[in-house]
């Protein structure tokens, strides 16, 4: 019996290699050189930054950086132009495997995956990629070949590995693409991507040792009169949690409470009271462990008004009694009269303004009526494509890349981008992706900025960089859109402009006028109603988006970065 199974797994592979089958391939430590001239242990290898710049003359920051493909006369075109004319299809059978690590705040992850039989004998390398989903953190690795190797179709059952890539966040999705080198000069499914999470705290490193990822599973509230009582489970004894933090949220007031549970009376659940409480009125109340960053339990709660006894009469009353039975029964036909009247008239109001099936009016409250709007369950996702200048700053380029990441992750919308789409924006360059994107898209929301705007700034032609003359070129492609749009009397509701508090109206190009504008972030709800085509308000009423209104998104992580990111600008731009 093999007690050792790392020994056992060996012997697996050394049996699958005697025998033709699978066999497994591990990043060696070579130079680019040693891969050129073929010599033995050179088989597969991978290649740092250093060695390129060394060996090749040039530097190669953009393909370690910006992990752009490596083409095929870089390296192999000099020497045989004729090798760059096959094609290698792209990489199958991409797999994930995540491999123990000392650091318990970070996940380690190796990457593996199968040639293709098709073009495999001019197969050359492979280069992976590892992006975060809604960011712009970047991995490169690059394996080579050696040259003088020529592999059959019976290779592509070779399975090969990367190198790990190590510090990736917990609980947090990414994106790896897997390219077979040469890269063909027509780019067609020359790579494959997969998407997958890292695992969470709990699931890394056990629930007990993630206080901040526990929360009460279990949350009972009820009416005594007039107090609420919620009940809720205690964390394990083990996690060291003493203190709780409950708060609720109605009527444009907030009330909050530290609650210190006696376990001596119960050690696993706890019941508290909710003060100052207004009758009839929703709130939104949280409860959560009281340490940094607990995650919070959401639930709802409305004071009903208290039934009264019923009172006894006595014989004398006997005749009053009669009378108010009277009085009380016209009072109800009075009242289902009204009611059915109202309720024609809803139906009416309702049938000209139509909300969509998937948005459920929740709560209210007998004044103003507050509709409480969930969003994440929303299954008709419209896509949106965000348009910007890179020409300001770094920083506002990551105000815009916080600002796709929330509307994808809070506002049920997908979200076009070029940052998050290199590969394709480099497949079919920049006027090529948006102009496909254009068309794809539902609306379109231009981020108006000094930048986008150069032309007003400079006086000559030549001061404007490439990448102003490419954002100029796209403002006027989406403006002759509109101006057809308009001319043809076509609904323009599809075009958007949007400016951060740290830019001007006057940063809106004037072919863009006829857009609909925003001021972000205060606008984002009604960002939210022009892209779902929800109304805020009506006669007696007003809509309240989940997590967008403005006490709202701050509280989330990705609107508290937007914010951030919106308040680095402004003191880099404007100094204030």
């Amino acid at each position: 019996m093999w007690r050792d199974r790392r020994s056992l797994f060996l012997l697996t592979i050394l049996f699958a290699r005697g025998h033709g089958f699978q066999t497994y391939f591990q990043p060696q430590n070579c130079t680019l050189q040693c891969v050129c001239q073929g010599s033995p242990g050179c088989e597969y290898c991978r290649i740092s930054k250093g060695d390129l710049e060394t060996t090749l003359g040039f530097t190669s920051a953009g393909l370690f950086a910006g992990c752009m493909p490596w083409l095929c006369h870089s390296f192999l075109g000099l020497q045989n132009p004729e090798v760059c004319k096959h094609y290698v299809h792209a990489p199958q059978n991409i797999t994930i495997e995540f491999v123990e690590s000392q650091n318990p705040k970070y996940e380690t992850v190796v990457v593996s995956w199968r040639p293709s039989q098709y073009g495999i004998a001019f197969l050359r390398g492979f280069q992976v990629s590892l992006q975060t989903l809604g960011g712009t953190q970047i991995a490169c690795q690059l394996f080579l070949l050696q040259n003088n190797m020529s592999l059959s179709a019976v290779h592509a059952q070779r399975v090969y590995y990367s190198d790990p890539f190590r510090d990736l966040s917990l609980g947090t999705q990414y994106a790896v693409t897997v390219m077979a080198l040469p890269v063909p000069e027509i780019w067609e499914r020359f790579y494959h991507s997969k998407l997958f999470f890292t695992r969470s705290c709990p699931e890394k490193n056990g629930l007990e040792n993630c206080k901040t990822d526990w929360y009460p599973t279990y949350v009972e509230v009820h009416q005594e009169n007039k107090d609420i009582i919620v009940t809720f489970n205690l964390a394990p004894e083990t996690f060291g949690i003493n203190h709780y933090f409950s708060s609720c949220y109605g009527g444009g007031l907030r009330s909050s409470d530290i609650i210190q549970p006696d376990r001596s009376v119960n050690s696993t659940h706890h019941t508290y009271h909710l003060l100052n409480l207004h009758m009839e009125i929703n709130y939104t109340c949280e409860i959560a462990a009281d340490i940094v960053d607990a995650v919070r339990k959401t639930f709802f709660v409305q004071v009903q008004k208290s039934v009264k006894e019923p009172f006894s009469l006595d014989k004398e009353g006997i005749s009053l009694a009669v009378l108010f039975s009277v009085g009380v029964l016209l009072a109800a036909f009075l009242a289902v009269i009204v009611a059915i009247h109202l309720q024609n008239k809803i139906k009416k109001k309702a049938a000209k303004c139509h909300i969509p099936s998937d948005i459920n009016d929740t709560y209210y409250d007998e004044y103003t009526e507050h509709h409480f709007i969930p969003v994440s369950n929303r299954t008709n996702r419209p896509r949106l494509l965000i348009c910007y200048s890179s020409s300001d700053c770094s920083a506002h380029v990551n105000v815009v890349l916080q600002l796709a990441t929330f509307v994808q992750k809070h506002m049920a919308t997908e979200v076009y981008l070029d940052l998050w789409d290199a590969l394709s924006v480099t497949e079919d360059g920049d006027l090529g992706w948006y102009c496909r994107k254009i068309k794809e898209s539902d609306f379109v929301l231009v981020i108006c900025s000094k930048g986008l705007n150069q032309r007003l700034y400079n006086q000559r032609e030549e001061e404007l960089d490439q990448r102003t003359n490419t954002s100029l070129a796209i403002i006027a492609m989406i403006g002759e859109e509109i101006f057809h749009a308009k001319s043809l009397s076509q609904d323009l509701s599809k075009y958007m402009t949007a400016i951060f508090e740290y830019s001007k109206r006057s940063d809106i190009p004037t072919m863009l006028n006829l857009a609909s504008h925003y001021t972000l972030p205060k606008d984002l709800p009604l960002l939210f109603s022009h892209l779902h085509g929800v109304a805020l308000q009506k006669p007696g009423a007003y809509l309240l988006i989940e997590n967008i209104s403005e006490n709202g998104y701050s509280k989330l992580p990705a609107g508290a970065a937007l914010l951030l990111a919106i308040q680095d600008a402004r003191i880099l731009i404007t100094g204030l």
